[in-house]
């Protein structure tokens, strides 16, 4: 929105002090006029008779404020129509904005606007594009995966009925689809063992696989996973540095002091700031049940804290869960 500048010294300029107190309220109203029009200083002489009078317009005139039709002002201001004025150097050294310099700036903020517009929805479609593609990876990798179970059962079913069994012709190839599926962040299932089978560049979530295992076997579950990759990252750091109880429990207390959070990248600010302890402390060699297996390098708290306890349970859990797996597997 254009303004009508006045400078600060203009108080004490001998041409306003000439004019007179009430003459200048005419001139500063109509130069306000003059701004918000666009008129380049042209004030017609209806509005100055509506906002003055005409002797008030005449000492404008006298004092060289203004100027009347067919004047001869050396500065080349423009000559306004008979009856009307115009500001002496209202647009000298771009004190005043012009109207062709009021539109030739809107035009720019129209262009930036149309420009800026224009790469949003560039991004906008780079974005789908990239979707799409991981959603048709994915659905190609659950694909294989299924063939390959399907050729795993043939291959078991037929196996010691030739004189040579197939699982003894490639013991790494039809047989090894049979193996159990990977724990991974879609579950373990066939599409989770063709994302384990992708490059390291689509599977980094694979490095959380134990930081996922100990947050819900503290009883978090609901929470999303999907952290970009600096953030991965920092939760990788944490893991080596503190360890993935450390980690599931203070994801326990947050939930329990803040509510449960949509995804996991909540805690990975409190993951990066977690330190771990300076003293290290053995464990008898004759341990009870009820004590939590610690990782090397962090010593056991003291168990009057209540985030302890909730530590020890969240052990609890974790421990019942390996040695189910490993009953499994024997």
């Amino acid at each position: 929105m254009p303004w009508f500048r006045i400078d600060d010294k203009a108080h004490s300029h001998p041409k306003l002090i000439k004019a007179g107190n009430a003459a200048i309220g005419l001139w500063l109203r109509c130069g306000a006029y003059a701004a918000q029009h666009l008129t380049d200083g042209i004030i017609p002489g209806v509005v100055a008779g509506l906002y003055g009078s005409k002797p008030q317009a005449a000492k404008l005139v006298k004092a060289g404020l203004w100027h009347e039709h067919a004047h001869n002002c050396p500065h080349g201001c423009p000559d306004p129509a008979p009856g009307d004025y115009v500001f002496h150097d209202f647009l000298d050294d771009g004190r005043n904005t012009s109207r062709a310099r009021h539109e030739a700036e809107k035009k720019k903020a129209r262009d930036r606007q149309a420009k800026h517009r224009e790469e949003g929805r560039g991004d906008q479609n780079g974005g789908k594009n990239a979707d799409e593609s991981k959603r048709l990876r994915d659905e190609s990798s659950s694909k294989n995966s299924e063939i390959a179970l399907e050729k795993s059962q043939s291959s078991d079913s037929s196996a010691g009925q030739s004189n040579e069994s197939r699982r003894d012709t490639s013991v790494t190839g039809i047989h090894a689809a049979a193996a159990p599926y990977p724990s991974s962040s879609y579950g373990t299932t066939g599409a989770a063992a063709g994302q384990a089978c992708e490059p390291d560049a689509h599977r980094s979530y694979d490095t959380l696989a134990e930081l996922k295992t100990a947050v819900a076997s503290a009883g978090i579950r609901g929470v999303g996973w999907d952290l970009q990759a600096s953030q991965i990252e920092i939760a990788r750091q944490a893991m080596e540095r503190v360890g993935v109880e450390a980690m599931a429990i203070y994801a326990a207390n947050s939930a329990q002091q803040k509510g449960l959070p949509a995804s996991a990248s909540a805690w990975i600010r409190g993951w990066k700031s977690l330190e771990p302890e300076s003293h290290e402390q053995q464990l008898p060699a004759a341990a009870g049940s009820n004590v939590v297996r610690l990782q090397p390098g962090i010593q056991r708290p003291a168990t009057s804290d209540q985030r302890v306890q909730q530590a020890l349970e969240a052990g609890r859990r974790l421990q019942a869960a390996a040695d189910a797996q490993n009953q499994e597997t024997s």
